[in-house]
């Protein structure tokens, strides 16, 4: 049996229609042009690449660690401590980038006559310059410096970075040889340590997979007997990194390999775990 052609203007079935949308959807998605933003694979880790002269990106970081405190009743609790930081980036020039950092520690659900737990940051604010010195891939190891000040509640600090990184393929070897000089309003002063390494593996170009491990060590001027959230502290676990072209996301669960024997206890600053997720859009 022969079927009639469609006249001139008649609807063609809704599952074709759908069908054709949906296929169109998905090239775009697979086919969209890379994006101004500078994706990091790696929540912790600084890449020495930077974005490109005139384009800017946002990044908003969370990272979420459980703890005991006090709560409000003065009893010992489970605590999901929390510190967020909006980074605001721009490209000066090709191989300069300036950016303004702004962050936030709440305490909400804490008894108000004990200190909240303070991570690694304070209520304040950062600004900082990232210089790479070539192109990706011109010197055997990619290179680039970066130099920080903080302000916040509780101190200024300096901080800078060294940052290399060299590609195999799909496979990129990214360290931070990171350090901090803080100046305490209380007179205190302390030298930290906090390095970075970790690899990830572009496995398509919008999914990236890892593993990242860093520390954390504060050294007084006036060291007296160690304590526990001085440190070192040294973190690691995997992490992965999804592109999707303006916007990009990352995530990294990081478990403690310091103090094994340790249970968390009121007033750590730092759990078993560890979890940093970073969102970043570009413009």
């Amino acid at each position: 049996m022969s079927s009639e052609p469609m006249a001139p203007g008649a609807r063609r079935p809704t599952w074709l229609v759908k069908l054709a949308a949906s296929s169109m959807a998905a090239a775009a998605l697979a086919y969209a042009p890379e994006a101004r933003a500078n994706p990091r694979p790696l929540p912790f880790t600084y890449q020495s690449e930077s974005l490109a002269q005139g384009t800017g990106e946002v990044e908003q970081f969370i990272d979420f660690v459980p703890v005991r405190v006090l709560n409000r009743s003065a009893n010992p609790a489970w605590y999901n401590a929390t510190q967020l930081q909006t980074e605001i980036e721009y490209g000066i020039t090709d191989k300069l980038e300036l950016a303004i950092y702004f962050m936030f520690v709440p305490s909400v659900g804490v008894d108000p006559s004990q200190s909240p737990p303070t991570l690694t940051m304070g209520n304040g604010m950062s600004q900082r310059l990232r210089y790479r010195f070539a192109d990706p891939g011109a010197w055997p190891v990619d290179v680039a410096v970066y130099g920080e000040v903080t302000e916040n509640e509780r101190e200024i600090e300096l901080e800078a970075k060294v940052i290399l990184q060299r590609r195999f393929g799909r496979l990129r070897l990214i360290t931070n040889l990171w350090a901090e000089r803080e100046f305490y309003f209380s007179g205190e002063r302390e030298w930290v340590l906090n390095p970075t390494a970790g690899a990830t593996v572009e496995l398509t170009p919008r999914f990236h997979l890892g593993l990242e491990g860093w520390m954390r060590a504060e050294y007084e001027d006036d060291e007296g007997p160690r304590v526990f959230n001085r440190g070192p502290h040294v973190f690691a676990g995997p992490a992965f990194m999804m592109n999707l072209g303006p916007i990009w996301w990352a995530t990294g669960v990081y478990l403690r390999a310091t103090d094994l024997d340790r249970s968390v206890q009121v007033g750590d600053n730092f759990g078993r775990v560890w979890i940093r997720s970073v969102v970043g859009l570009g413009f």
